[in-house]
């Protein structure tokens, strides 16, 4: 099995533990999610399933969106609602201008301290687990961006939001930095991703669904599985007859006339030989060649 699931992460699990569920189902010796969600969150977790990790890097990269719910008035020990609360204060009188001001504020890029509750490592030690422990370490600030915030609804003590985001964003650091700029602190109650790059939430399946498709044959889930280069669509593409793959497979660059890029010396390009079958992904040098850069066994 080589391709992509664009699974609907339910609460209450981790990411590599949906992620072995999803590799059983489909009996696929080689599995890696994309970018891994909090065991509490919800929605898109793209999942690469044979030949199609090898190109798992390219989705990382990529731009998020989230729809997420901030807690008023309370901080966690973990930033979202699992969590001890740590700290509350009440909730000031605020209007509707003023919330959108202090949200326009963290438009932008800027630096983010990862919260010690997350599963970067340090000295191959996940800080989540350091974390658990008690013990908090010194971490480097990352730079991030911030698309867009927007205010979908409110209550007297919960905002609604609407996140687009660079990857390596963390929501639950924002959410508590909004708090603290509204006066009154905040943790993340719920959150749920609603886009990953090129996907959306509106071409996720459920777990659930996938394990019932699955009890009627492994060809029933073909049709949840998109084909290894939807990971790079965004790239242009390049096109040699199979006699001409050959050398690209040998390690070889080759020269394309007109390749996308070409005199430019950059530019990731899809490769593909004839009848469209796909080998993976090459750069455009300067004088025009084609240099593979990562090839796959489909």
């Amino acid at each position: 099995m080589h391709g992509l699931v664009l699974l609907d992460k339910p609460a209450g699990i981790t990411s590599n533990q949906a992620l072995q569920r999803v590799r059983q189902v489909f009996q696929a010796q080689k599995a890696g999610h994309t970018g891994s969600l909090d065991k509490g969150a919800t929605g898109l977790l793209p999942l690469c399933l044979g030949e199609a990790t090898k190109l798992s890097a390219f989705l990382l990269e990529a731009d998020k969106r989230y729809a997420v719910v901030c807690q008023l008035g309370s901080e966690t020990s973990t930033g979202d609602a699992a969590g001890e609360i740590t700290r509350q204060q009440a909730v000031p009188p605020l209007t509707t201008a003023r919330l959108e001001s202090v949200l326009a504020g963290f438009v932008g890029e800027m630096m983010q301290i990862p919260p010690m509750f997350s599963a970067l490592k340090q000295h191959g030690q996940p800080l989540y687990r350091l974390a658990y422990a008690g013990k908090e370490v010194k971490r480097k600030a990352r730079r991030i961006r911030i698309d867009e915030i927007v205010l979908e609804g409110r209550s007297a003590d919960t905002l609604s939001l609407e996140i687009a985001c660079s990857k390596g964003t963390y929501i639950r650091t924002l959410a508590e930095d909004i708090g603290r700029a509204l006066g009154c602190g905040a943790h993340v109650k719920s959150l749920h991703r609603t886009a990953s790059g090129p996907f959306s939430a509106a071409q996720m399946i459920r777990l659930g669904a996938l394990e019932a498709t699955a009890q009627r044959g492994l060809g029933q889930l073909d049709k949840h599985l998109l084909p290894v280069d939807a990971l790079v669509a965004h790239m242009p593409s390049v096109n040699v007859q199979d006699s001409v793959s050959y050398y690209l497979c040998q390690g070889q660059a080759v020269l394309v006339p007109q390749a996308p890029g070409s005199g430019s010396g950059r530019g990731m390009v899809r490769l593909y030989a004839e009848h469209q079958r796909f080998l993976g992904i090459g750069e455009v040098l300067d004088d025009g060649r084609v240099a593979p850069r990562r090839l796959l066994h489909l």
